[in-house]
């Protein structure tokens, strides 16, 4: 079963990721933090793909968890465990949401909001658009750093020439995302999404046995640390 959830309906994926809220608000202690999460973890292991994503966004679950404990422990009568609980509940609640964020195909996801759910097609594709828009920044930074540097107007080495440097690149790629989100608006009028009243799709949209199995483990999951606190209520 290794690597399922790369060729899950986009909409399942949303969900589990969405449930984990509902597992973040029954964690109470300790005990059920630790199950919750080794059960995400566990789920994590048989069912991600081997390559996911950039490992870098787990980092950004960890400080947030961190923070929040630290903060926990800081401001919560520097009660040890009440501060592990708390950083432990952002990361159930993040963790999920963290792992299957690269594996939603915004195309796919499209035909699903359109054809499933019966949403609107012009929101449906132009959230599919922003989304392709919001994978294709990172490259578009890179670019424009490359041709600065190549006119010779990279970054000193001084962190005002730094801050200096970054600043104008992101205004560069502000003016570039406009530009391009302008073009894209055109391009979609011209091709009677503001007028069209209905509207055929590429490819269909299916259900399948294994949408609904990853969707059961979701709600098996969000319930964990309910059934733990119905358990070993003090």
């Amino acid at each position: 079963m290794t690597g399922v959830l790369a060729r899950v309906n986009p909409l399942v994926l949303i969900a589990v990721s969405l449930l984990a809220l509902v597992a973040s608000l029954g964690i109470r202690d300790l005990t059920g933090a630790v199950i919750t999460l080794g059960g995400y973890l566990v789920a994590g292991v048989i069912l991600l793909p081997a390559r996911s994503g950039p490992p870098a966004r787990f980092a950004a679950v960890a400080a947030g968890a961190l923070s929040v404990a630290y903060s926990s422990w800081l401001l919560g009568g520097r009660h040890l465990e009440a501060a592990v609980v708390a950083g432990l509940r952002i990361v159930v609640l993040a963790l999920p949401g963290a792992a299957v964020a690269p594996l939603v195909d915004p195309a796919v996801l499209a035909g699903q909001l359109g054809q499933r759910l019966r949403l609107p097609h012009r929101f449906a594709v132009s959230l599919a658009a922003a989304l392709h828009r919001f994978d294709q920044l990172g490259r578009t930074w890179h670019e424009l750093a490359r041709a600065r540097r190549a006119r010779g107007s990279g970054p000193g080495r001084g962190p005002v020439s730094r801050a200096r440097y970054a600043a104008s690149i992101t205004f560069a790629l502000l003016v570039a995302t406009l530009r391009d989100a302008t073009g894209l608006a055109v391009a979609m009028d011209a091709r009677g999404f503001a007028r069209a009243r209905t509207r055929s799709w590429a490819e269909p949209a299916p259900w399948t046995r294994a949408d609904t199995a990853v969707l059961l483990a979701g709600v098996a999951l969000a319930a964990v640390p309910h059934a733990v606190g119905a358990l070993f209520v003090r």
